[in-house]
């Protein structure tokens, strides 16, 4: 069987994306009749995945999905063309919904790294080092300090 993103790595824990029903139990979950998954399979609106034999499993997410398209078609009216465009919107969404997570994920990472970098910077500045004061009260310019205004010309 082809594999799915996110599906878990021990083979015997059953997830969401887990392909479990034969196309009988499917359609009885999802309250379609077997030739209308197919159909729907051949329109690429739900694909399960196959068995080395070519046989159908449906996931719990593709009996939701059943249900979804059968809803969308039967009480909104929707073609099964817009359907399939719908879903794939949805899909893409979703992807780049994950792709901005992992790309906030990735700036935080950023300003972390950098704020480090400022602090380590920071604290090997030399503290032995002080400000230049000019002689008899005056600034590094040679104006006069204690707030009376620098001399003119």
């Amino acid at each position: 069987m082809e594999g799915r993103p996110g599906r878990s790595r021990h083979p015997y824990e059953l997830t969401d994306e887990s392909p479990v029903y034969v196309i009988s139990v499917a359609a009885q979950l999802s309250g379609l009749h077997p030739q209308t998954l197919r159909q729907y399979d051949r329109l690429g609106l739900v694909s399960p995945d196959r068995t080395a034999g070519r046989g159908r499993r449906y996931s719990a997410r593709d009996i939701e999905l059943l249900r979804t398209v059968q809803q969308l078609s039967q009480d909104e009216g929707i073609n099964l063309a817009g359907i399939k465009r719908i879903i794939e919107l949805e899909n893409q969404v979703a992807a780049l919904q994950a792709r901005v997570a992992e790309l906030s994920a990735a700036v935080e990472g950023a300003a972390a790294a950098m704020q480090q970098r400022e602090a380590q910077v920071h604290a090997s500045y030399r503290r032995d080092l002080v400000p230049y004061q000019g002689h008899q009260g005056e600034d590094a310019q040679g104006h006069r300090q204690h707030g009376k205004p620098p001399p003119e010309g």
